[in-house]
């Protein structure tokens, strides 16, 4: 009897330890809702003892902006009504309302994931402590001047031209990155498709790119072909290599790597990308540098095409050498005490908290974000740049991120 007994318990406790996985899981793992819908309410309530709700608001500077705390504690109010039930008799019935004078209204706003420090950030690194969350709100989103101010691009010409040509000054080109992991060895060497959005759905295919097997160091491919990701290809566009440690990247052209006494065009450095390492691992975002090519008076770009090693964008960058580059960083996340997560306005783009959210700005102008980077399902990305970059300049940026950073974390 008494083995039985221990055995109830030991099964009991089980069941408990499982109900309350399944219950977690419910609560964390909820649907995110699209940009363009609006919901009734957008109070998401906290696993936990605690009887609070927190509204999604749109970056930090919106609690600033906000006539009232948007994050604030909802009182409820009870009252006691009496009526009568079906055999006459008289009861009284519990109603639940909002405070007179705050319930008037029908509250409008969107859903927002917050990240909670709650979930496990071992399987993925959407809440990990790290990562960067996305907080909307519509009607700040409407008011943006980068949005309402900009057209939205489309493809000019062939993709071969269109992929390394700068964009069109005043012209924002929302783009996706698909990650495929399904297959044999996708999961360690997944494929990554980007598309530019059009209106109602629609999209063009403009770029794939993939990690190459049995590199030294970090070594992606990037075709206008997403059936041939090879360097023999025609359609190979470029490639993102990185160095041993994987913390600084470079983006080169379809050329071929200067040889003395070769006569073939050496190849042109597009990007570099450089992380700050994280030697005594303190928890926080990312910190990138980005290295460009400077553009001309006419918007054209400076040809980078080293025939030697301090010629490369990295070696000016860290020699100071500051003629014909451009350098660019990552916006600094802000940390929510009521979020508990950094937080950085993406205008609606960005749905999910996630290490690999950025956005990039020049130090001089920081309103003028050049790329943004960010997370909406578990493998779709949006990627949205500006001048001066190309499409495969933002590309081999966004690659950069996707691949792991020992030293980074």
């Amino acid at each position: 009897m008494a083995s039985l007994s221990v055995r109830d318990q030991k099964l009991e406790q089980q069941r408990q330890i499982m109900e309350q996985k399944m219950k977690q899981k419910r609560q964390n793992s909820g649907m995110v809702q699209a940009n363009d819908l609006r919901v009734g309410s957008a109070k998401r309530p906290i696993s936990g003892s605690r009887s609070r709700e927190l509204h999604g608001y749109d970056g930090p500077m919106q609690f600033l902006m906000s006539p009232v705390n948007p994050d604030q504690v909802i009182p409820l109010q009870t009252n006691r009504v009496s009526t009568y039930d079906e055999l006459g008799n008289q009861i009284e019935v519990l109603t639940v309302g909002d405070d007179v004078g705050e319930g008037s209204g029908e509250e409008e706003g969107e859903s927002v994931p917050v990240c909670s420090m709650g979930r496990d950030a071992s399987t993925d690194d959407v809440c990990a402590d790290a990562a960067v969350a996305p907080l909307q709100n519509r009607a700040q989103r409407e008011d943006s001047p980068s949005q309402t101010a900009e057209i939205e691009g489309s493809v000019e010409g062939s993709v071969e031209t269109f992929v390394i040509t700068p964009a069109k000054h005043g012209t924002l080109y929302k783009c996706r990155i698909a990650r495929d992991r399904k297959g044999m060895d996708r999961g360690l060497y997944p494929t990554y498709f980007l598309h530019l959005e059009k209106d109602y759905g629609k999209k063009v295919f403009l770029l794939a790119g993939r990690k190459r097997k049995k590199s030294a160091t970090s070594n992606y491919l990037m075709s206008t072909d997403p059936t041939e990701l090879t360097r023999q290809a025609d359609s190979f566009a470029g490639k993102l290599r990185s160095n041993l440690l994987g913390t600084a990247f470079t983006v080169y052209d379809n050329g071929k790597a200067w040889r003395k006494n070769h006569r073939d065009p050496p190849r042109h450095e597009l990007a570099a990308v450089v992380y700050d390492t994280n030697v005594l691992g303190f928890k926080g975002p990312r910190k990138m540098t980005v290295i460009l090519p400077g553009m001309t008076p006419d918007r054209q770009r400076v040809t980078i095409a080293p025939q030697d090693d301090s010629e490369t964008l990295l070696e000016r960058w860290k020699g100071s050498s500051l003629d014909d580059i451009v350098v660019l960083h990552n916006k600094t996340p802000v940390w929510n005490d009521e979020t508990q997560s950094y937080v950085l306005n993406f205008h609606g783009r960005v749905t999910q908290a996630s290490v690999k959210n950025f956005q990039i700005v020049h130090d001089s102008e920081p309103d003028y974000v050049v790329m943004q980077f960010g997370r909406i399902s578990e493998d779709v990305f949006t990627m949205d740049y500006r001048y001066p970059l190309c499409a495969l300049q933002a590309f081999g940026i966004a690659l950069s991120s996707f691949d792991s950073k020992l030293a980074c974390e």
